[in-house]
């Protein structure tokens, strides 16, 4: 059903002013909404940012030796999607500014104008009207006066002319006054008709013409404003629907994260980074005292050779390698882990310096094309330039190769070690007679012996040498009589030894 402001609110025109400023502050209201829904996602945009960044591994931390397992991956990896997560609600920010917010704006101010022109136009019209109707409202109090005066002049000569006591002069003034007044009447009468048909006219067109006419272009103002809404709600809709799928990407690849975690796998990545590589011990046999004879020992315990012989030298029991350290970090050999551990860390270092090396190659090929392309081509470049680059390159490889070697050889080492100690340990305590001291050592770090055969010292505490590293990591020491066992090489520093010494 279609209607017309200007035929059926021809006469509410002070409402339609209240309505439309009422339409404008509607928007911007809207306008107001908007722009604060895309604070609140720019803020939610660095709040989940910042969230995502404060459970990122941190570089060369404990951290990040973590990530080795799957599950750690799969967190780093949905950090990563909810960091790009994140980006969409910026999108969605940055599409609402643009295409609302600004785009509202300006309309806004558009509408202002418009409205004001066709509302000046109207009270425009409105004034003229009224003019008009002041004027045919004075013509006819103008005659309706003039009217009474001529009646009252009328009156006035009939009561003279029926006066026989007046002159006759007296009566020919009063008719002649009498017609005057109407004559004046008259006038007054053909002013009022002409002022009302000129009224009557104009007020046709103000109410059927002009009015509808300006009241339609509100009212297609009004519509537009409305529609203008209504786009705009919808792109409101459209900003968000639009970061629907990469928003699903990134929950996809959550769930990928989630699923790519293997239990098994990092209960094995457990195994390869706490496994020792020593043979567990044996049986312990039985010591019958009743008997005159010694003590035998199996030769694969590990736990009797280190301390069931004589448990007075050995402080405490626990795990079967000792690594803890308080201060400073590993020697560059890595002798301070057990064989198994050291053998992988020597890899790794052997695995980086290849790494190295293979950069230096490629750099190195890379320059000797090019000193072979000078030669060929003298007005390209100076075959000499790059000597002193070429010459560095060699220097850096014969560095790098000499370190891998060096890594190669200490890696061959612990597997030589590995096999060899479980023996040596066995032996290390089978003699009941105590060794002689060879030397004296002063510990650099404070050292727990947890572990069966290791014994306890504190930082700068003197200890006597009764036995020397044979490669392993590891020296045997006595603090008195009856306190004697192994600490690591690299906590202490040795001095005085004596060669030869049984």
């Amino acid at each position: 059903m279609s209607c017309r402001w200007g035929t059926e609110l021809w006469d509410q025109f002070d409402n339609l002013e209240k309505h439309t400023h009422w339409g404008i502050e509607f928007v911007e209201r809207y306008t107001k909404f908007v722009k604060e829904r895309s604070e609140i996602e720019i803020s939610y945009a660095k709040q989940i940012r910042n969230l995502s960044k404060k459970y990122q591994p941190k570089k060369n931390s404990r951290e990040e030796d973590e990530y080795k397992y799957t599950s750690c991956r799969a967190f780093l990896m949905t950090l990563n999607e909810l960091n790009d997560y994140a980006g969409q609600h910026e999108v969605i920010a940055e599409n609402l500014t643009t295409h609302i917010i600004c785009e509202l704006t300006r309309y806004i101010q558009e509408l202002k104008a418009e409205r004001k022109s066709h509302f000046h136009d109207g009270r425009r019209a409105q004034q003229h009207i009224e003019n008009s109707w002041k004027q045919l409202e004075s013509s006819k109090r103008r005659f309706e006066r003039d009217c009474k005066e001529a009646d009252r002049a009328q009156q006035y000569f009939d009561k003279i002319d029926a006066d026989i006591n007046v002159t006759k002069a007296d009566v020919e003034k009063a008719r002649q006054q009498a017609q005057l007044k109407h004559q004046v009447a008259e006038d007054s009468k053909n002013e009022y008709l002409t002022y009302l048909q000129k009224f009557n006219k104009e007020q046709n067109e103000h109410y059927y013409n002009l009015i509808p006419h300006i009241f339609q272009k509100i009212q297609e103002m009004e519509e537009k404003r409305i529609e203008k809404v209504g786009e705009s709600m919808k792109t409101y809709a459209e900003v968000n629907r639009k970061v629907l799928p990469i928003v699903s990407k990134c929950l996809d690849g959550m769930t990928n994260a989630a699923a790519s975690i293997e239990p098994t796998m990092d209960t094995k990545q457990v195994v390869e980074s706490f496994k020792s590589g020593f043979e567990p011990p044996g049986d312990v046999e039985v010591e019958d005292y009743s008997l005159s004879m010694r003590r035998t020992v199996s030769e694969s315990s590990y736990l009797n050779s280190r301390g069931e012989g004589k448990p007075s030298r050995s402080n405490s029991r626990g795990k079967l390698w000792p690594f803890k350290r308080n201060k400073g970090s590993g020697p560059e050999d890595c002798s301070h882990l057990p064989p198994e551990q050291r053998r992988k860390k020597l890899q790794a270092k052997i695995n980086d310096i290849n790494k190295e090396l293979q950069k230096e190659v490629d750099q190195r090929d890379a320059l000797t094309k090019m000193k072979d392309v000078y030669v060929k081509n003298p007005h390209m470049g100076d075959p000499n330039s790059v000597d002193p680059r070429l010459e560095e390159i060699g220097q850096d490889i014969d560095k790098l190769e000499l370190e891998s070697r060096k890594y190669e050889v200490k890696d061959h080492s612990t597997e030589h070690h590995l096999k060899s100690r479980s023996t040596d340990f066995d032996d290390d305590f089978d003699d009941e007679d105590p060794l002689p001291t060879i030397g004296t050592c002063k510990s650099l770090y404070p050292f727990e012996g947890q572990n069966e055969g290791t014994i306890s010292m504190a930082e700068g505490e003197l200890l006597y040498v009764i036995e020397e590293d044979k490669g392993d990591g590891w020296t045997r020491v006595r603090r008195n009589e009856d306190e004697e066992g192994y600490v690591p090489t690299s906590y202490i520093k040795v001095s005085h030894i004596r060669k030869h010494c049984i």
